[in-house]
């Protein structure tokens, strides 16, 4: 080959290689784009989180319904063996325990062709991966922060109104209401159903208890609560935060907050329940009903 031949053919590779600024350069345009696009997909998967969470409470208010046409017209229970952990066969069980023996995590899954929640066992229960629980909900580190081991009895990431059963077993009733309580768990005093709340995203941050102003050490034990467990952990438009709510007609929505400005009163280190004449929370007035 001639020794133009050969310079042609340099001259050729050189064309087509690379100088260092032009592979900064492309470095640069690619770090850019993975800088703009990196917040819209990670905006893009808690909007998908959102979105399964609120299918899976939609699912679970066809569980309420269908358990309901099969039993009365009425609901499982608000509390399961989280609250009562009683051997079944003991002499002195009260009917409180019982009841506990058919809380909504446990009686409801067999209709969906899923395990009671209290058959699983310790250390292997459900997760946020499962249809449990809320696509988006995290424990918080260290889990020693919490007033129970989560990791071992296992969590709530969604809580049943605890209103609609206050029974013996409720820990801190509302002011106001005397033991028991008439069970909203029959649907047909349910005068509003639009507006009830049935279940909804539970706290799992024991530092952002009571609407942010103490901490509760009881976060995502239970499967029924009031509304100091309310979470807000799915992002909006400007990245507000709010939670799901399953309303007791079955339509699921979106709430920055359930807590109400003039709550800022009570003594929220003892006030766990909302007040009597919140119809949120309470399907009729204080005397409306029995």
């Amino acid at each position: 080959m001639s020794s133009q031949a050969y310079r042609n053919q340099g001259t050729q590779r050189d064309r087509c290689a690379f100088t260092l600024i032009e592979l900064l350069v492309v470095i640069a345009i690619i770090a850019l784009l993975l800088g703009i696009l990196a917040p819209v997909l990670s905006s893009a998967r808690k909007r998908a989180r959102e979105t399964v969470c609120a299918a899976r409470l939609k699912q679970w208010g066809i569980g309420f319904a269908c358990y309901a046409t099969e039993n009365n017209g009425v609901w499982p229970h608000c509390d399961g063996l989280d609250r009562q952990p009683d051997d079944i066969n003991e002499p002195d069980i009260s009917k409180e325990d019982l009841a506990d023996w058919h809380g909504w995590v446990d009686v409801l899954p067999p209709l969906m062709g899923l395990r009671p929640w209290r058959d699983h066992p310790l250390r292997e229960r459900p997760d946020y991966d499962t249809f449990y629980q809320c696509a988006s909900a995290r424990l918080t580190e260290p889990t020693s922060n919490y007033g129970y081991w989560p990791r071992i009895d296992g969590y709530f990431s969604y809580a049943m109104n605890a209103c609609l059963e206050l029974d013996r077993n409720a820990r801190r009733p509302p002011d106001g209401v005397d033991y028991p309580m008439p069970s909203f768990l029959d649907t047909a005093k349910i005068v509003r159903p639009e507006r009830v709340v049935l279940l909804f995203d539970q706290l799992l941050d024991p530092s952002k208890g009571y609407g942010g102003k103490i901490p509760y050490l009881d976060a995502g034990q239970h499967c029924g609560s009031y509304p100091i467990s309310f979470s807000a952990r799915h992002p909006r438009a400007g990245s507000v935060l709010g939670g799901n709510i399953l309303f007791c007609d079955g339509h699921v929505s979106w709430q920055k907050t359930v807590w109400q400005p003039d709550w800022d009163d009570w003594d929220i280190g003892r006030q766990q329940g909302p007040p009597r004449d919140d119809l949120n929370w309470y399907p009729y007035p204080a005397g409306g009903g029995n």
